[in-house]
């Protein structure tokens, strides 16, 4: 009965934090749900990170189904060194897609030289997605996209 309870308790707090993070998106960008993704791999939630990247390949199904694939992979993987490994793919077309789209605020192309990977930030300080606490300031910005707003 205790083990019913618990995993009761467990699919209600799951079901909480995907409403919670669903609704926080429904009016989000793509960009803002990436950097959400980002700011869990360097967090180390996976369950969260999960989330995230699912939100991410719904919003780009239909507009951009290669970098929805990239998201699913990683919504896919409850590992957070698997989510980890899948994210560079992800954030290289994310890159693209920052760059030919607008946003209200510029984005920061991050390089990581130890997984010789980049990633997206929305601010200039680094916080690696990729070794989140073990190496967690490793990198540097290589590049910022300005913003393009609406006209």
């Amino acid at each position: 009965m205790l083990k019913y309870l618990v995993s009761a308790a467990l699919v209600a707090q799951l079901f909480c934090t995907v409403t919670a993070v669903s609704a926080q998106n429904r009016t989000a960008d793509p960009l803002t749900v990436y950097y959400s993704l980002k700011n869990a791999l360097v967090q180390g939630d996976a369950k969260t990170a999960a989330v995230q990247a699912a939100e991410l390949a719904k919003m780009l199904q239909s507009d951009e189904p290669a970098i929805a694939k990239e998201a699913d992979a990683l919504a896919s993987g409850k590992d957070i060194a698997k989510q980890r490994a899948s994210f560079a793919l992800l954030s290289a077309a994310m890159i693209g897609w920052a760059k030919s789209h607008q946003q209200a605020s510029p984005a920061y192309v991050q390089y990581c030289p130890m997984k010789k990977a980049y990633w997206l930030s929305e601010e200039t300080a680094v916080r690696n997605p990729y070794y989140g606490s073990a190496m967690l300031s490793c990198g540097s910005v290589t590049e910022t996209i300005p913003s393009k707003p609406k006209p």
